[in-house]
């Protein structure tokens, strides 16, 4: 008995395997839920697995699919995915904490520390207001979304069905979560310049990260940023400019994508698709029409992602600017490594390299297992998987023809990619004790 006390407190203390157990129980009553007959218009049961699949990707806020979601689930089963969005994307502590403050109770260390775990804080101290900012915020900006939203969708669709479509959309835009009840994503809407922008501006708000919005309200100028705010903001913008121009480009003149659009809705569907590429699934032209080059852009635009503490997935938009500005230092041979008149810490670059390197070990390891259970070209399979790892939900259209084996993988790549990588390994790996030492240093060469 004394050892399971133990054994439960050091799990309780242990904020990695508490988010990832979170998510994890938050997916099991997804799935139950949507088993139920009453989830789907037709009354029967979608089954186990592609029930579980779907509330995976839900929680996991990346909107890959194996049945067409305005089609396939009634009423209440869209409620269900919503509020599994709306879970997944704040975070399962977040949520758990509003609940606890609504109620009167006390957060106690173990929750705090769970708290600075998800919203990659490095003290424990002021949490409980930074997850009421949260909170605010995000419904705040949900509900304005959805407001603006209602202006086309509502005289298109009536009033009920225009409201419902206007908060769906609002919540899984900010979400990054790509799910859709129009039945072909966004693509009826592919010149309309309100929908897209809309949309976009949700998008990016949802993949900053909340410690962005309050430095940014607090210090109004970007000179006052902090560097983290700094550094979101510059790489944010310039992922966005790179994607824009570079979709542009290459899709242009294909018949099947943009060359029947004029010139202001080029430009609107390549922001758009630079956009939702990085984070959020929506889209509006047919992903499986685009050229070999777009979907290779694309799996790089994914698998960096959006921000930290964001409801975005990828490796991070400030992971890939840390090995980025580190190569540089490198090969200009200075020895440490700076952005913003500050040196970002040498734990920041190991961290940022782990990261890296977990990402693409497990997005190869799965390419290469589908490669040999499905019956689709490399391509498709490594945009699928990355798709699924950065909590994308873009898809070259083979994502309902998965065998079992197939959607397995990609539902354990969804939920790795939303936990985090290394928090999944910090979580169930066994951590050494520090050392008191430090060995004799010994020279390799590399290169």
């Amino acid at each position: 008995m004394n050892y399971l006390k133990r054994k439960t407190l050091e799990f309780q203390l242990n904020p990695p395997a508490v988010l990832a157990a979170g998510f994890l129980s938050l997916i099991i009553i997804g799935t139950i839920l949507l088993s139920l007959p009453i989830a789907s218009k037709n009354a029967q049961s979608i089954g186990f697995l592609d029930a579980l699949f779907t509330a995976s990707s839900a929680v996991c806020v990346t909107g890959l699919i194996v049945v067409n979601t305005a089609e396939h689930w009634s009423l209440f089963g869209q409620i269900v995915i919503l509020i599994l969005i709306q879970i997944g994307g704040l975070g399962i502590m977040t949520m758990a904490t509003s609940v606890a403050l609504i109620m009167g109770k006390k957060i106690r260390l173990k929750e705090r520390l769970a708290i600075k775990e998800q919203l990659n804080q490095e003290t424990i101290g002021g949490l409980v207001k930074l997850t009421k900012y949260v909170i605010f915020i995000t419904f705040a900006i949900e509900f304005i979304g959805a407001l603006l939203l209602s202006v086309k969708f509502i005289p298109i669709y009536g009033r009920t069905k225009g409201i419902w479509f206007s908060i769906f959309h609002s919540i899984s835009a900010f979400c990054n979560a790509g799910f859709d009840i129009l039945g072909n994503s966004i693509a009826p809407f592919v010149g309309d310049i309100w929908i897209n922008i809309i949309l976009c501006s949700l998008i990016i708000l949802g993949g900053l990260g909340f410690a962005v919005y309050i430095d940014v309200y607090n210090q109004k100028r970007f000179k006052k940023l902090n560097i983290h705010s700094k550094f979101v903001l510059s790489m944010t913008g310039l992922l966005l400019l790179i994607g824009t121009v570079f979709f542009f480009l290459i899709e242009y003149n294909n018949p099947f994508t943009l060359e029947k659009l004029n010139t202001v809705e080029k430009i609107t569907s390549s922001f758009f698709q630079s956009t939702v590429t990085r984070t959020a699934g929506f889209n509006s032209v047919s992903i499986s029409s685009i050229k070999d080059t777009s979907a290779f852009l694309m799996i790089m635009l994914m698998f960096i992602g959006g921000s930290p503490a964001s409801t975005a997935g990828g490796i991070k938009t400030t992971t890939f600017g840390t090995l980025i500005l580190t190569t540089f230092s490198t090969i200009k041979g200075e020895k440490d490594v700076g952005v913003f008149n500050r040196r970002i810490g040498e734990n920041v670059i190991n961290k940022a390299l782990a990261i890296i390197i977990i990402g693409l070990t497990w997005i190869i390891t799965v390419s290469f297992i589908l490669t040999i259970t499905e019956q689709a070209v490399f391509l498709d399979v490594l945009f699928e998987t990355t798709s699924a790892f950065a909590t994308v939900g873009l898809t070259r259209g083979i994502t309902p023809s998965l065998s079992i084996v197939g959607k397995i993988l990609i539902t354990i790549t969804m939920y790795i990619g939303r936990v985090g990588a290394l928090t999944m390994a910090f979580a169930f790996g066994r951590r050494r004790k520090h050392k008191k030492y430090r060995e004799a240093e010994g020279n390799i060469i590399v290169g």
